[in-house]
């Protein structure tokens, strides 16, 4: 009952006010609080489309309208015969929506994560501003290594919410052996939904390129990153170094 009343009073906007929404975004909004809420969790189906057109009082194209387009923005992953299911980083087809680095002689090659430091600190000026915090607030700052076949590619500083990630240590990080996005959903109830990137040309300096293996100066390419999560809350900002000698940024635009 509390989600149809809510849906009877927002359809009451006029298509002229500017709050007005499409109904099919309107559902899509209902289903995604109820991932947010933890009412599907991920990796767990979600009710068929006709059985969500009963919940709201709706027609069944209204909804999937709605879930074409959760399933467009990787909320949710329809499995042909079996239905559709929340979307989890612990799925090997998600792997590369975050990690866009392939080798420059093609192929596929799997990735692994060398945690070097995880500590505790107060958000700065940055740091707050890109997590949305107030300064002095608690984070939580991770340095590591990715690296393919044996060999580092990629290093990375983190900076994570402390009130989201609390009880992240260097043990946790050591002790897990999937992806750093799938520690954070299975631990910590917390999934990355999109991410801003911003990507230059630097040159580096003697820390960096020890830690990666290549001369002082070499080329490399600096990536920053926030990742949001439900409701477009910024939890992660990140800046990683990569090592584009073997492998190169790929992305696909169509």
């Amino acid at each position: 009952m509390r989600f149809y009343a809510r849906m009877r009073f927002m359809v009451q906007a006029s298509p002229t006010s500017p709050t007005f929404s499409p109904l099919y975004r309107q559902i899509k909004s209902l289903i995604v609080q109820g991932l947010e809420s933890g009412e599907w969790r991920p990796g767990e189906i979600i009710p068929s489309e006709s059985e969500l057109a009963e919940r709201f009082n709706v027609s069944q194209g209204t909804v999937r309208k709605a879930i074409d387009e959760m399933a467009a923005e990787n909320l949710v992953v329809r499995k042909q015969g079996k239905g559709t299911f929340v979307a989890t980083h612990s799925d090997p087809r998600a792997f590369f929506r975050f990690l866009r680095l392939v080798p420059v002689a093609g192929g596929f090659e799997p990735s692994e994560s060398k945690p070097l430091e995880c500590w505790r600190a107060k958000a700065g000026p940055e740091a707050a501003r890109m997590l949305q915090i107030n300064i002095g607030e608690p984070i939580i700052v991770v340095r590591r290594l990715l690296q393919f076949s044996a060999k580092p590619v990629v290093v990375d500083e983190i900076y994570l919410r402390g009130d989201v990630f609390a009880g992240l240590g260097l043990d946790v990080l050591k002790d897990w052996q999937a992806s750093l996005y799938s520690l954070f959903e299975t631990r910590f109830g917390v999934r990355m939904i999109r991410a801003e990137e911003r990507i230059r040309a630097v040159a580096a300096d003697r820390p960096s390129a020890e830690l990666l293996g290549v001369t002082e100066g070499s080329p490399l390419l600096s990536v920053e990153r926030i990742s949001f999560t439900y409701g477009d809350k910024p939890v992660e900002w990140r800046r990683g170094l990569y090592c584009t000698a073997n492998h190169c940024y790929f992305n696909e635009l169509s």
